[in-house]
C-alpha cells in the first residue's frame, strides 16, 4: 500500500508524510472502486478537492465526466436550475430547456464543494437523488433517471449545521456513507517545510527566478505558524515572497513581516514594555476601577439632588420627592428616617462617607455635616481606598500629570480629582 499511495501523492502532487493525511489517502482509495457516497471535512485550504479527484480516478468511472459544483458559490434562487436543470419557460429568462449537472455527469462524479451551503429546498431534491437517482427538472413534471457519483466536502460543523436547523439530518447521512478528514496545516508541522520548499521550486520555475530558502531560525519559526489559511495560505505566501523579495535567503524578521506570530487568546498582559500601554495589571484592579466609576457615578447623583434641593428649596419639593430623596440617602444610615425629614448629602470619597444632617424645617437652612470614617475590616491588599490611591497615581503616571485627562481616565470631574490628589497627599 506503501508505494501505491506515493505513487496517488506524485500524481496529484500531494507532499507531506504525517499520518492522518496519509490515512485519508488510503481511505479514498480503498472507497474508489464502490459506488459508496463520500463525505470529507475539513477547515478551508486543506487541500480537499484532491480527495474527489483520487477517487474518481480510481473508480470504474475514470472515464467518464467529473463535475466540480460550488454550493457556495451559486445564487439561492438558480441552483436548483444548475443542478438539476429547468424547462422552456419555467421561470423568467429560461429561454430553453438546460440539462443540469446531474444530468450532464450521468455515469461519472460530482464533487459538491461546500455542500453546508445548499439551501433547504435544493437538500430535498438531493436526498431524492441519493435515494433513488431520479429527478425532476424545475419547470417539469417528468420524472428522470441518473447514475451519477456523489462526493461532497465542507468546512461548516455539520453537526451544530443540523442543531440550527440549516442542514436536514437525513441528508447528511446519506452523504456521511463513508467520512475522509483531512488535518489542518498546524497539525502537519513536519510538512510545512516540505511545502514550502515544493511551492518555492515550483513559483521559481514559473516566474524564473532563483528559488528562496529558509535559514534555520527560520524554519522553526514557520513550522510554529498557526496557518489559519492552511496550505493554501502557505502557497500564496511563497508565491508573494517569491515575486517580492530580492534576497533569496529567508530570515526570521522577513518572515515575521509576511506572517507575524500572534496570539488569539485573551489574557492580561502586564509587563514592563505593555505595563503604560494598559490602564490595569490584575483582575482586581479592573473590578476596582468598575467600583470606583459607580462610586463616582453615585457621588455625582447625589450632588446633583442636593443642588436641585438648594435650588428649588424644600417647600416646593412634593411629598414623593421628599420620600424618594429620602430613600437613596438613608441607604447609607443605619438610623431610620422620618418621611417629613429630608437628607443633605455631600459628595466625598468612596471610603470617607458623610453623615447627612437631617432637615426637620422646611425652609431653606442647611446644618454643616459631620465626617465619619466607616471602618471596614479587610486586608490592607483589599482596601478600597488603597486602590483608588493607585489608581490615581496610575491615571496621572500615564497622562504626564496632566489632571484633565487623568480625570477623564477615571471617570470624575477635575474637580473631585484635586481633592482627592490633596487627600492623598499626592502633590507634585
Amino acid at each position: 500500500m506503501s508505494n501505491e499511495l506515493q505513487n496517488i501523492k506524485n500524481r496529484f502532487g500531494i507532499i507531506g508524510n504525517f499520518p492522518v493525511l496519509n490515512r485519508a489517502l488510503e481511505k479514498a482509495v480503498q472507497v474508489a472502486p464502490t459506488d459508496i457516497s463520500v463525505l470529507v471535512i475539513g477547515e478551508s485550504g486543506v487541500g480537499k478537492e484532491f480527495i474527489p479527484k483520487i477517487i474518481h480516478s480510481e473508480s470504474k468511472r475514470k472515464h467518464q465526466p467529473y463535475i466540480v459544483v460550488n454550493c457556495g458559490a451559486i445564487p439561492e434562487g438558480t441552483i436548483d436550475s444548475e443542478l438539476f436543470g429547468h424547462e422552456k419557460g419555467a421561470f423568467t429568462g429560461a429561454t430553453a430547456t438546460r440539462k443540469g449537472y446531474f444530468e450532464v455527469a450521468d455515469g461519472g462524479t460530482i464533487f459538491l464543494d461546500e455542500v453546508g451551503e445548499l439551501p433547504l429546498q435544493t437538500q430535498v431534491r438531493l436526498l431524492r437523488v441519493l435515494e433513488s437517482g431520479e429527478f425532476m427538472k424545475v419547470g417539469s413534471s417528468q420524472v428522470q433517471k441518473t447514475n451519477v457519483r456523489i462526493v461532497a466536502a465542507t468546512n461548516v460543523n455539520m453537526m451544530k449545521a443540523i442543531h440550527d436547523g440549516r442542514f436536514r439530518e437525513d441528508l447528511y447521512y446519506r452523504l456521511n456513507t463513508v467520512q475522509i478528514d483531512m488535518p489542518p496545516l498546524r497539525d502537519r508541522k513536519g510538512d510545512i517545510h516540505l511545502l514550502f520548499r515544493k511551492f518555492s521550486i515550483d513559483f521559481a520555475e514559473k516566474y524564473r527566478m532563483p528559488e528562496l530558502e529558509l535559514e534555520p531560525s527560520a524554519v522553526h519559526y514557520i513550522e510554529n505558524y498557526a496557518f489559519p489559511g492552511n496550505v493554501r495560505q502557505l502557497r500564496n505566501l511563497v508565491e508573494q515572497m517569491t515575486v517580492v523579495e530580492r534576497n533569496r535567503e529567508i530570515t526570521v524578521e522577513k518572515l515575521a513581516e509576511y506572517i507575524p506570530m500572534e496570539t488569539h487568546l485573551p489574557m492580561v498582559v502586564n509587563n514592563q514594555g505593555a505595563q503604560k500601554q494598559n490602564d490595569f495589571g490584575s483582575e482586581r484592579e479592573i473590578m476596582y476601577k468598575i467600583l470606583f466609576d459607580m462610586r463616582s457615578d453615585i457621588n455625582d447623583l447625589k450632588s446633583l439632588t442636593s443642588e436641585l434641593i438648594k435650588n428649588r428649596g424644600t417647600a416646593d419639593l412634593s411629598n414623593q420627592e421628599k420620600n424618594l430623596i429620602n430613600r437613596i440617602y438613608s441607604a447609607e444610615q443605619a438610623q431610620p428616617v422620618s418621611q417629613n425629614s429630608l437628607l443633605y448629602f455631600e459628595d466625598k470619597s468612596p471610603v470617607v462617607q458623610s453623615a447627612p444632617a437631617i432637615i426637620s424645617n422646611v425652609d431653606d437652612s442647611y446644618e454643616d455635616i459631620e465626617e465619619i470614617e466607616i471602618e471596614e475590616n479587610k486586608p490592607e491588599s483589599l482596601s478600597l481606598q488603597n486602590n483608588e490611591k493607585d489608581l490615581i497615581i496610575k491615571a496621572l503616571e500615564k497622562h504626564k500629570g496632566r489632571r484633565n485627562r487623568a480625570a477623564d481616565e477615571l471617570g470624575i470631574s477635575q474637580r473631585t480629582l484635586y481633592r482627592k490628589i490633596k487627600q492623598y497627599n499626592l502633590e507634585d
